[in-house]
């Protein structure tokens, strides 16, 4: 992580700061091995191309988007997605850390929240915060309705006055528990499923790389990792390559059926 004028201005709480910051150079080294699904390499694109041409709709008096939500299960690419956006802007990726944020003291979690947006407000960044749920999380039928309101409610008024040149990036695995004044909020939505055999397949041949590897490792790791999430292949591939080189050999599909048994994943077939 890169140390720099930004970073020491991280707001905090607890003694601590409220985030991890990293330059775009962090980031790129981070999105080197990345495939979208079709339709959120679509989306990203049409993104991207209309913060290069803001001129045009600021002529017709159209908003620019600046948030984005994505839902899916674990390890399905959603923080890598927040690395590679920072990359392409060229913007430093500020990663909230939820633990800082949530507060027990009454009032404390909305403050942070004002906080972390008033950051990015100030400073140009792609602001992004994991586990969305958990700070808005629907006002109806909650134990603590009164500082959840709290919370939500501030959340809903940092994202009406989010006008500037952050982009805001929020992931979640529980879509269908945020309350629905701030889904709407987002002028972006992105889904993530488990990886097909074409993404799988593409991933697990730059996951290997430039990896000395026998002739049919990589149609066998794609056979025999269906089912597995992007985060599952990184480490199951990786383990691979830590046993060919402990034996001084090329990759093999035993290498990756060994660390597949090892790993075990939960595997979604």
């Amino acid at each position: 992580m890169s140390k720099n004028n930004n970073h020491n201005r991280l707001p905090r709480a607890k003694g601590s700061e409220m985030a991890t910051f990293y330059a775009p150079k962090d980031c790129a080294r981070k999105v080197k091995r990345i495939v979208f699904q079709p339709e959120n390499r679509r989306i990203i694109e049409e993104f991207l191309t209309i913060l290069e041409i803001k001129d045009k709709f600021a002529e017709h008096d159209v908003p620019i988007p600046n948030k984005i939500v994505m839902y899916g299960p674990p390890g399905t690419g959603k923080t890598l997605t927040g690395f590679f956006m920072a990359q392409q802007l060229n913007i430093p990726l500020v990663l909230v850390r939820l633990d800082s944020i949530i507060h027990s003291h009454l009032g404390e979690t909305a403050s942070n929240v004002r906080k972390i947006f008033e950051y990015a407000k100030a400073s140009p960044c792609v602001l992004f915060l994991d586990e969305f749920d958990a700070i808005a999380r629907t006002r109806e039928n909650n134990d603590e309705v009164k500082e959840m309101a709290r919370v939500v409610n501030t959340l809903l008024q940092c994202l009406d006055e989010f006008e500037c040149d952050s982009l805001f990036m929020a992931a979640t695995n529980l879509q269908e528990e945020l309350d629905h004044a701030v889904w709407r909020r987002f002028d972006t939505k992105m889904t993530y499923g488990m990886p097909d055999d074409t993404t799988r397949h593409e991933y697990i041949r730059l996951l290997i790389g430039d990896f000395e590897h026998e002739e049919h490792t990589l149609l066998n790791a794609s056979s025999s990792l269906k089912g597995c999430s992007f985060a599952d292949m990184e480490q199951i591939v990786l383990k691979a390559k830590r046993k060919a080189i402990i034996e001084s050999s090329r990759l093999t599909p035993r290498h990756i059926q060994f660390s597949l048994e090892e790993y075990k994943p939960h595997l979604n077939t």
